[in-house]
C-alpha cells in the first residue's frame, strides 16, 4: 500500500523532494501546503497533487501518512507539532527549530509517540561515499583523532543583486549557520560524537538587498559567513568549520580528518581520498552513487542523498517500523541546535561557550 505524503513548503520540497518521491515505488504525494496559498496551488497544479491547504489541514488529511516539513525554520515547530498531534510520521528539515527550547519541545513530543517515525532531513548521512567514510572511521582507519577541518564554500549569496527574502530574515530562521552549518555539525557528530564547546565569528558580508515586494533596499539580518572552532566531548580532538556563501569565484566543500594512523579527505562532497601511515600516497576510495544517472532526479548530492533517505523511510513505514537506520533522530536535531545556539552565544561573548 502506498505511503501518502504531505509536503509542507514549496521551495526545496518542489525542487528536490517532490521529484524524488515521484520516483519511489510505494510513495504518493497527496497534499501540499505553503506560506503563500498561491504557491501551493501552483505546485499542486504542476504535479497533480489533489489537496491544497495550510499545514494543519494537510497534516490532518486521513490519506497522509508522512508529513515532510520544508518550510522556513520559524514554521518547523508549529508544523511538526501539528503533524505529531495528528498521528503522522515526520521528516523535518534542518535546522530542526529556531532554538534549543523549541527543539526540546519537539523532541519530547516525538518521544511521547514512539510508534511514529520522526527524523531530521540530514540526507548527507545517506550518500554512499560518506557512508564508506564513516565505516572506515568506525573500523579504526584514523586511530586516535587529532583534528578536523571542514570548509563549505560557494557563491550563492555573492551577488548583491540577489533579492531580499526570508533567507535574510532573522525571525524566519534564515542564514548560513542554520542552512549549511547544521549539516556540518550533524556530520561531525555522526562521525565522532558530541561537540563540547565552541568559539565563533558569525557575520553578514552583504548587508543590504532589495526587497522585490517594495523594490526598496532592506537590511539583511542573517549571516552569509561563519567560522567556528570546536572541541569534541569524548576526546582531546578539536577542529574548525568555515562556512561562506560569498565566494566570487571558486568555492568548494572539503572535510579533512587527521588521525594517529591515517588521514582522510572528503574533497568536493563525493571524492574520498585516504592515506594510511606517514608520508603515504592518497588512494581514491570514492563510491559511485547508484542513482547518479537517473535523469528523473535532480543531478546534485542533496537530491540523490535525499532519494536514499526517502527510500529507506518508505521501506520502513511499509514494514511497520518507526526507525530508519542511520537517519538523524530528533535527539540529533536537538543536539545540533544546542551547538548552533552556542555558536551564536560565542559570537556575542567573543569567548568559548559550552554546548548546553
Amino acid at each position: 500500500m502506498a505511503v501518502g505524503i504531505g509536503l509542507i513548503g514549496t521551495g526545496f520540497a518542489r525542487s528536490t523532494q517532490a521529484p524524488v518521491f515521484a520516483n519511489i515505488d510505494g510513495a504518493r504525494i497527496v497534499g501540499v501546503a505553503s506560506g503563500k496559498l498561491e504557491n501551493a496551488k501552483r505546485v499542486a497544479s504542476e504535479l497533480s497533487i489533489p489537496h491544497v491547504g495550510d499545514f494543519k489541514e494537510i497534516a490532518s488529511l486521513p490519506d497522509v501518512d508522512l508529513v515532510v516539513i520544508s518550510a522556513p525554520p520559524n514554521l518547523h515547530h508549529s508544523a511538526t507539532m501539528a503533524a505529531i498531534s495528528s498521528g503522522k510520521h515526520v521528516i523535518c528539515e534542518k535546522p530542526m527549530a529556531m532554538n534549543a527550547h523549541e527543539a526540546e519541545e519537539l523532541t519530547r513530543a516525538a518521544e511521547g509517540r514512539p510508534q511514529q517515525l520522526t527524523i531530521i532531513d540530514h540526507e548527507l548521512r545517506f550518500n554512499p561515499t560518506r557512508r564508506r567514510m564513516k565505516q572506515m572511521i568506525d573500523d579504526g582507519f584514523l586511530g586516535e583523532l587529532y583534528h578536523v577541518s571542514y570548509t563549505m564554500a560557494s557563491g550563492f549569496r555573492h551577488s548583491a543583486l540577489r533579492p531580499w527574502n526570508w533567507w535574510a530574515q532573522k525571525s524566519a530562521g534564515g542564514g548560513l549557520l542554520g542552512a549549511l552549518g547544521s549539516h556540518a555539525i550533524d556530520s561531525l557528530r555522526w562521525l565522532f560524537g558530541d561537540i563540547a564547546s565552541v568559539t565563533s565569528i558569525v557575520s553578514t558580508v552583504i548587508p543590504i538587498r532589495i526587497d522585490p515586494e517594495t523594490n526598496q533596499p532592506r537590511q539583511v539580518e542573517t549571516d552569509d559567513y561563519c567560522s567556528f572552532l570546536f572541541r569534541f566531548s569524548n576526546s582531546q580532538a578539536f577542529g574548525n568549520v568555515t562556512l561562506s556563501a560569498v565566494y566570487g569565484s571558486g568555492g568548494t566543500n572539503q572535510l579533512t580528518l587527521v588521525g594517529e594512523k591515517g588521514t582522510i579527505i572528503l574533497e568536493g562532497d563525493e571524492k574520498l581520498l585516504a592515506a594510511k601511515g606517514f608520508n603515504s600516497n592518497f588512494e581514491d576510495l570514492s563510491v559511485p552513487d547508484p542513482v547518479a544517472n537517473n535523469t528523473a532526479i535532480p543531478s546534485n548530492i542533496w537530491a540523490r542523498s535525499f532519494y536514499h533517505l526517502a527510500t529507506a523511510t518508505i521501506d520502513a513505514l511499509q514494514q511497520g517500523k518507526s526507525v530508519v537506520e542511520n537517519a538523524a533522530t530528533f535527539h540529533d536535531g536537538l543536539q545540533c541546535q544546542r551547538v548552533i545556539d552556542a555558536i551564536i552565544r560565542a559570537n556575542e561573548s567573543r569567548k568559548w561557550e559550552s554546548v548546553v
